[in-house]
């Protein structure tokens, strides 16, 4: 393997993480060697290590660094003054940008969950997702306060991802015509629901 030249460490660190989440989406963790990675960057495998202490380490940060590409947004919604349906509508648009827009992030998930390794979700879930989870479970909490806010939470996320994940499925089934939903129509329909169950909860 012929090395490339030396780059500045945070920019190392950057192309690491960057080709790490392009292998590990297509691969998945089982997958993928330390070795791979490090080849694709151009470095050897102890370089890599000054960046990384082992492999677990590594997969870890590519996941949060997937996630913190989409994060700034979302969070950004979430915990904004403005009305709680406003945030909603926020957090409702960001998801499905974030669905729509980084396959890679969308795969490396799907792959985690395949797997069930309960060590990796662990650390995925503290690591990557338990902020963000936690601020929709508290809008949740702020919208309909009688129901189960951690269901109506998951719930929420639900209508976003099942519309991508069964979309290679879905234009298949009978009675479907047309082009295939465009985000922004996902994100549309979404919100008009939810706005009318909410409105619902607050009638009298």
């Amino acid at each position: 393997m012929a090395l490339r030249p030396a780059s500045p460490e945070g920019d190392t660190r950057q192309q690491i993480l960057q080709r790490a989440i392009t292998l590990f989406a297509g691969a998945g963790y089982a997958g993928v060697s330390v070795r791979d990675v490090a080849a694709q960057v151009g470095i050897s495998a102890a370089a890599l290590y000054h960046h990384f202490p082992d492999k677990q380490a590594l997969y870890l940060a590519a996941m949060e660094h997937a996630f913190a590409r989409n994060e700034s947004g979302i969070l950004a919604a979430l915990e904004s003054e403005r009305s709680p349906l406003e945030r909603l509508s926020g957090f409702v648009t960001g998801f499905v940008a974030l669905a729509a827009g980084d396959q890679e992030f969308s795969k490396l998930v799907q792959r985690e969950l395949l797997d069930g390794d309960e060590a990796r979700l662990e650390l995925l879930a503290e690591h990557v997702f338990r902020h963000p989870h936690a601020a929709i479970v508290a809008l949740a909490r702020e919208l309909a306060p009688d129901l189960d806010s951690y269901i109506l939470a998951d719930s929420v996320i639900g209508l976003v991802l099942f519309s991508f994940q069964t979309a290679p499925l879905r234009r298949y089934l009978a009675g479907r015509a047309g082009p295939p939903e465009r985000p922004e129509d996902i994100a549309r329909h979404v919100m008009t629901l939810l706005t009318r169950v909410f409105a619902r909860q607050d009638a009298p």
